[in-house]
């Protein structure tokens, strides 16, 4: 595993080479996915591997991570594990796209070099739930937070006892 990937690669020469590429990217280093985190410290473990299916290029890569974002529930942070593999297929143009096999997603290649912090950062920003939350758990903790904050409302009310007279009839 390196300890450095390269910044900007070159992914058809690659492929043309059946090159392979195992590293890790620090989560601080990818501007776009740190606004929606919590923490953007740790690690991104990379593996990709550029080979050729018939005449089209491809990159075969997984991507784990433990991202830490917000959750929508409870405003709390929540840990994602993110273990995503993709396979994306070179292409230039649309009708080029249009012909990829059907687990192969298009990589539109405008330039010779493709920067990999970007294709790392575009993969994991996909893998992001809309709504990052705990399991159930966190729901539950909200629920009981709200019942008790109604019942110390009741408490703080000095007509709550009145409100109970008024129910049993006394």
């Amino acid at each position: 595993m390196l300890d450095r990937l390269p910044i900007l690669i070159d992914p058809l020469s690659f492929a043309e080479r059946g090159k392979r590429l195992l590293g890790t990217i620090k989560i601080n280093e990818l501007s776009r996915l740190s606004e929606v985190l919590l923490d953007n410290s740790g690690e991104i473990e990379v593996d990709l591997a550029f080979d050729k299916e018939g005449r089209v290029p491809v990159i075969v890569g997984k991507i784990k991570a433990n991202l830490i974002a917000e959750c929508q529930s409870c405003l709390k942070q929540v840990v994602l594990p993110i273990d995503k593999h993709f396979k994306l297929g070179m292409v230039t143009s649309e009708e080029q796209a249009d012909r990829l096999a059907g687990e192969c997603e298009p990589l539109f290649l405008q330039d010779e070099k493709v920067s990999l912090n970007e294709l790392v950062e575009d993969e994991l920003l996909l893998a992001l739930p809309d709504f990052p939350k705990h399991s159930d758990v966190c729901v539950e903790r909200g629920r009981d937070e709200a019942v008790n904050e109604h019942e110390e409302i009741d408490s703080n009310n000095p007509f709550s006892v009145l409100a109970k007279l008024k129910n049993t009839g006394d």
